[in-house]
């Protein structure tokens, strides 16, 4: 493999990184819980996931948010793990609020960091710290799985929002911690003429054990006129011409193509 040429996909985003400060006026409004708080036995998921959570962030205790537990097997042992997702936009809907510009803020869909998901590994019963994805609140991060780097466990796939483009996320666990191995558009420019949309493939591996990603051209549903591009969710219809293989090359840890 060392003399074959191999190319990555770059993919151009526009991340707006956005940094708040917390302004709470007195101490008691924080009321957060600290990680040495949590008891020996956690108990369920559920709990465990909200008090781990909330020390993490440092979220308050009059702060609304979002948790989901997605539960499936990712690393191939016989206990079951979990994806946990956070969506913070009552709090990304403050910071703006009190920023120099609330109205851009919401044009651009209050882009930043608030959309977080956690690992749960089953085995040890611990969850990860926070791994942030950039996107917009309005939308929270969308967990699937698929069988991608081995048939005997699930890799996970995260779909998040950039105002009127969507993106898709890669994640396999290896020791312990998940790591983003490739990322793709879902669509892009939806609303303008210029719109691009994508589906996937999943076949047999051309250099390992994990399953080539096979991007195909798709078609974007309609978009009404009306229709808020920051949230709106398009239909995708696949169509079979095939317009980039990616595999994995183990040396790299991700996923790359041939240079044409």
């Amino acid at each position: 493999m060392k003399n074959k040429k191999y190319i990555q996909l770059q993919l151009i985003t526009l991340i707006i990184p956005l940094f708040f400060s917390c302004s709470e006026s007195t101490e008691e409004t924080r009321k957060v819980i600290n990680e040495s708080e949590l008891p020996d036995e956690k108990g369920d998921l559920n709990t465990y996931a909200k008090r781990h959570i909330e020390s993490q962030l440092r979220i308050s205790s009059n702060e609304k948010y979002e948790l989901k537990i997605y539960k499936e097997n990712l690393d191939g042992d016989d206990k079951q793990d979990a994806i946990i997702t956070v969506n913070r936009l009552d709090f990304a809907i403050n910071e703006a609020a009190n920023s120099a510009n609330p109205a851009k803020r919401a044009e651009i869909g209050y882009m930043g960091n608030f959309n977080f998901f956690f690992y749960y590994d089953g085995a040890k019963d611990l969850i990860s710290p926070p791994i942030v994805i950039a996107s917009s609140p309005l939308l929270p991060l969308k967990i699937s799985f698929e069988n991608i780097s081995s048939e005997n466990y699930k890799d996970i796939l995260i779909d998040f929002r950039i105002r009127n483009s969507s993106f898709k996320d890669f994640f396999t666990v290896i020791n312990h911690t998940p790591r983003r191995v490739f990322e793709f558009r879902n669509f892009d420019g939806m609303g303008t003429s210029k719109s691009e949309c994508y589906s996937f493939k999943y076949t047999t591996g051309s250099y390992s054990a994990f399953k080539d990603i096979q991007v195909m051209k798709a078609n974007l549903g309609s978009v009404p006129k009306n229709a808020d591009l920051n949230t709106f969710e398009p239909s995708i219809n696949p169509t079979s011409e095939l317009l980039y293989t990616f595999f994995y090359v183990p040396q790299e840890g991700k996923y790359m193509t041939k240079r044409k």
